[in-house]
């Protein structure tokens, strides 16, 4: 096809000078050039700065999901603490959290797990007086007494009401790792009366210690739980000939020297009005129970516990008025923050709407 004349043909794209074909690449290289680090910072700095600050917030507020399985280190099968422990998981199971239930020595067995940073203990129950004096425990914290566990003690013989006068005779103080045996050491070393001395220290517990003091094998009995008339060879002591419920005469004097003790008064007839028991007025001291737990344990699972304890112990009964229970009473441990929120304002506003 010819062209028409005195017209140029027009040059194809091949035909175009490859300087020219280039030339678009200068201004693109400018325009980079002409974008300054500081017209950088003002345009992203701020962003920048905001996603530092959210992720900052995510980190420090945002709490990972809680687990859905606990360990806690309860007692003996069939003690206080034992029985508790079962109510809490069955109250636990409710929100589709498994708690398991470690059966122990006691008290000092439960402290000794807790410490222990192989064991796969989460929350133990752990009566006042366990720690030696001056002893910090960094890694745990207290979420709240439960409950009073008064120290009760049984004899036979002449009238007693000081510990000293027990100096030479045979008792059951508990087994080795249990609160009891604990408490009673200490009180007793008050007296001066020690391991290795001419007293005969007997590692008996609970209905052992019981059938010795009936059999004759042993002339006292220290008992500790919620209370006298709710433990089987408690009412079965009340109720033997011979056997006489202590009446502790320096109970104040040992809330003062002790301050993890409260004084506590049984009235009389308080156990059982128609036979009249006790017949007096009965003193006697009482740790509390605390839940205590390993520093790393849940927000949720900290609310949750203290629920659970307050369905279990806040109802009245001889030792407590309704809701005394649970409490933020630490003596040994510090209370959790967690713990301390929820004892001021209750659950928190997440896990009073949200689902568990």
């Amino acid at each position: 096809m010819t062209q028409p004349s005195g017209s140029e043909p027009e040059p194809r794209p091949s035909d175009e000078p490859e300087h020219s074909r280039r030339r678009p690449q200068p201004r693109i290289v400018a325009c980079f050039v002409a974008i300054s680090w500081r017209d950088l910072a003002l345009t992203f700095g701020p962003i920048l700065l905001v996603c530092i600050v959210a992720l900052w917030v995510a980190v420090r507020l945002i709490q990972p999901a809680p687990p859905s399985t606990l360990t806690i280190a309860a007692a003996p099968k069939g003690s206080f603490f034992w029985n508790s422990a079962q109510k809490y998981k069955a109250i636990l199971a409710r929100n589709r959290v498994t708690l398991n239930v470690l059966e122990t020595q006691g008290s000092l067995n439960n402290l000794t797990r807790l410490e222990d940073p192989h064991s796969d203990v989460d929350v133990g129950s752990v009566q006042g007086g366990m720690t030696q004096p001056g002893t910090t425990h960094e890694h745990l914290e207290s979420l709240g007494s439960v409950s009073y566990v008064p120290l009760t003690e049984f004899y036979r013989g002449a009238l007693v009401t000081r510990l000293s006068e027990l100096k030479g005779k045979r008792l059951a103080i508990g087994a080795e790792g249990s609160g009891t045996r604990v408490l009673s050491l200490q009180l007793l070393k008050a007296n001066g009366i020690e391991p290795g001395g001419d007293t005969d220290l007997l590692p008996l517990a609970g209905d052992q210690a019981a059938d010795a003091l009936e059999s004759g094998k042993a002339d006292a009995v220290f008992l500790t739980g919620d209370s006298p008339p709710s433990r089987d060879h408690g009412q079965a002591l009340l109720r033997t000939p011979g056997v006489r419920f202590m009446d502790f005469a320096q109970a104040d004097a040992y809330a003062c020297r002790f301050p993890f003790l409260t004084p506590i008064d049984f009235p009389m007839g308080a156990f059982d009005f128609a036979r009249n028991l006790p017949p007096h007025p009965v003193h006697t001291v009482a740790p509390t129970a605390e839940l205590v737990a390993r520093d790393s344990l849940h927000p949720a699972l900290s609310d949750l516990l203290i629920e659970a304890a307050r369905q279990v112990h806040s109802r009245a009964n001889l030792l407590q008025r309704a809701n005394a229970f649970p409490a933020p009473l630490a003596y040994e441990f510090r209370i959790s923050d967690n713990a301390e929120r929820y004892y001021k304002s209750g659950k928190s506003f997440l896990y009073r709407t949200l689902p568990f």
